[in-house]
């Protein structure tokens, strides 16, 4: 695996658009939890080394990371909730929340770089998509990794309240603990309800 490197923000650098906001989502597989996106916007000069994707990283290594990109990068985070997730869908829901962290940028960047193969309806800028952008482009990774710290500690905060899930573990996906806590607690506020699992689950109490 060849790591990400700067080629793309250069490119549009060279012509011109000299603020590039690399923008990644996570979220999308949890049967619980918001989905959340980050906007970053790196200083070339200052680039953290040992970006990668967050996949690719272990915890401590995402956490100093993630430090790291916020000491010295311009960042944007943003969400979409639970709420919104069953209402529009998970990828709409995705999409409103990458929009949003760009939107939530100090300054409104020139170009987005956005990871994946849909664009954000509504953006305030120029973008470009990039298929498995968070293995290609040092914007995305470091986005990628503010994205997963952030939404991991969300998801230990709801783990306090609400015990015995084990998502401060397993961040909201069905692990077998998981399912076996819904099966024996119950589902909770900040379950999506519109995911196969938990609406299997509701449908039987009915």
């Amino acid at each position: 695996m060849t790591d990400p490197d700067f080629t793309l923000e250069a490119a549009h650098r060279a012509a011109g658009r000299l603020r590039v906001a690399g923008v990644d989502e996570v979220g999308r597989g949890p049967l619980c939890g918001p989905v959340t996106a980050a906007a970053v916007v790196l200083d070339p000069a200052r680039i953290p080394p040992g970006l990668r994707d967050s996949k690719a990283l272990g915890a401590a290594q995402r956490v100093a990371l993630h430090d790291a990109i916020m000491a010295c990068a311009e960042v944007s985070v943003a969400h979409a909730s639970v709420a919104e997730i069953d209402t529009l869908n998970i990828l709409h829901a995705s999409l409103l929340a990458m929009r949003r962290a760009v939107e939530g940028l100090r300054t409104p960047p020139e170009a987005a770089l956005i990871d994946g193969n849909r664009l954000p309806p509504g953006l305030p800028c120029p973008a470009e998509t990039v298929v498995k952008g968070d293995a290609r482009c040092l914007s995305i990774a470091a986005a990628s990794i503010v994205a997963k710290v952030t939404r991991d500690r969300i998801m230990a905060d709801l783990d306090r309240q609400y015990p015995g899930y084990d998502w401060a573990a397993n961040a909201g996906y069905p692990t077998k603990r998981h399912i076996n806590a819904i099966a024996a607690l119950g589902v909770t506020p900040v379950h999506r309800r519109s995911f196969k699992p938990i609406r299997n689950i509701l449908c039987k109490e009915i």
